[in-house]
């Protein structure tokens, strides 16, 4: 059976390919190279050339191990912290069931 890959939504994409170059600027101001970012993340340089690029098949494991040795870990806490639409649902006391209806 052929292995399905999953498709992403362009603006997803965009999202990545944005990411994918700030951690490649971050890398670049600190003048680190590829090769000594992979080496200190305990990635493949290929890997860490997907990261830059934005590739979705990436594990977050291997962008949070780049962030980490780049000293930027603690961005990741910023997601989804100001989840204002969350918010506004806990307020008008909706139900949200805790998981999908299975089809």
């Amino acid at each position: 059976m052929p292995s399905k890959k999953s498709q992403i939504l362009p603006s997803i994409a965009k999202i990545l390919r944005e990411f994918g170059e700030n951690i490649k600027l971050a890398r670049l101001r600190r003048k680190l190279s590829a090769e000594q970012v992979a080496e200190r993340a305990n990635i493949s340089r290929p890997t860490l050339l997907s990261i830059e690029k934005g590739l979705p098949g990436v594990a977050i494991g291997s962008y949070a191990q780049v962030l980490f040795v780049l000293n930027l870990e603690k961005d990741l806490l910023k997601v989804a912290v100001d989840d204002t639409l969350g918010r506004k649902l806990q307020d008008a006391e909706l139900t949200v069931k805790e998981r999908a209806p299975k089809k």
